[in-house]
């Protein structure tokens, strides 16, 4: 159980951060970078969830169980693998709620028409957000891909799964709240020259 009672800890003033393990990093660690970017990514999903919430709300209800996911993956992340008991189970991304989003995404897709050429952001409000969001959690992904390069540390296989999956639905979702497709902005290659 989570309580929060004081903001400020001042703990984090010599630019170090606590670990879900007790661990003390600096805020500029890569893990750190990792959890913070899903949390950017979720905060983004936020703001879309703005335009999204009344006109199309078997998407906002997706979205909200992703924002929900997005803090397990946050505190997956914020938990590494220390190799030691830590005197509770950590939560990690599973593979359950890897299929969920593939679910979501192909629930979505079977009234997309194939794309032709690739999609700018924009259209509406909601696609313009919902491919901001998707961009933010692109980010996130190579910097748990960074991560898991490292051999001293260690990346939840379902996290990165899962991760990656997110940015997709979030594609679809954009294509979708665009008239399923029809008020996508598409690129031409070379239009400008």
């Amino acid at each position: 159980m989570v309580k929060l009672n004081k903001i400020y800890t001042r703990t984090g003033d010599d630019g170090t951060t606590g670990l879900g393990t007790g661990e003390r990093r600096l805020k500029s660690d890569l893990r750190v970078d990792a959890y913070g970017t899903v949390d950017e990514a979720n905060a983004c999903i936020g703001l879309a969830r703005v335009h999204t919430g009344k006109q199309y709300p078997e998407i906002d209800t997706m979205l909200g169980r992703i924002q929900n996911d997005l803090f397990d993956l946050g505190a997956d992340l914020a938990t590494p693998d220390a190799g030691r008991d830590l005197g509770y189970e950590p939560l990690r991304i599973v593979a359950s709620q890897v299929k969920r989003v593939e679910t979501d995404i192909d629930l979505l897709n079977k009234d997309l028409q194939p794309l032709r050429s690739f999609v700018l952001s924009g259209g509406s409000p909601a696609s313009a957000a919902l491919h901001l969001a998707r961009t933010v959690a692109r980010r996130a992904e190579r910097i748990m891909v960074a991560l898991a390069q490292d051999p001293a540390e260690h990346v939840n296989r379902e996290g990165l799964k899962y991760i990656n999956r997110v940015s997709d639905f979030l594609f679809v979702a954009a294509r979708t709240v665009n008239d399923n497709g029809n008020a996508d902005v598409l690129w031409v290659p070379g239009k400008n020259r």
